[in-house]
């Protein structure tokens, strides 16, 4: 199944700067692995936001669920989820 996903990231401000960056850096190297192993297939930034639209495709809500508690800064995140299916007239598998 392919979901699209919204993720916005709020930070404390209370955060240490350190733990902050050590975060980010987990978090970068986890969404690494997910987009090689084709799980995260699509991630783009929203200018101007702490935020991004990613499309996933995995089994089902339930590995998707486990996919995003699994990121370092979801404890971070509001997320809106959106299901999605094929277009009868899209031209492109992608």
């Amino acid at each position: 199944m392919l979901f699209m996903v919204r993720m916005d990231v709020h930070v404390p401000h209370e955060l240490d700067p350190a733990k902050f960056d050590a975060l980010k850096a987990t978090e970068k190297a986890r969404a690494e692995d997910l987009q090689r192993s084709g799980k995260w297939r699509h991630l783009w930034r929203i200018a101007g936001q702490y935020a991004n639209i990613s499309i996933f495709d995995v089994a089902d809500a339930g590995e998707l669920h486990e996919l995003m508690i699994s990121l370092p800064l979801f404890p971070y995140m509001t997320t809106e989820v959106t299901a999605l299916c094929r277009h009868p007239s899209a031209i492109s598998a992608d």
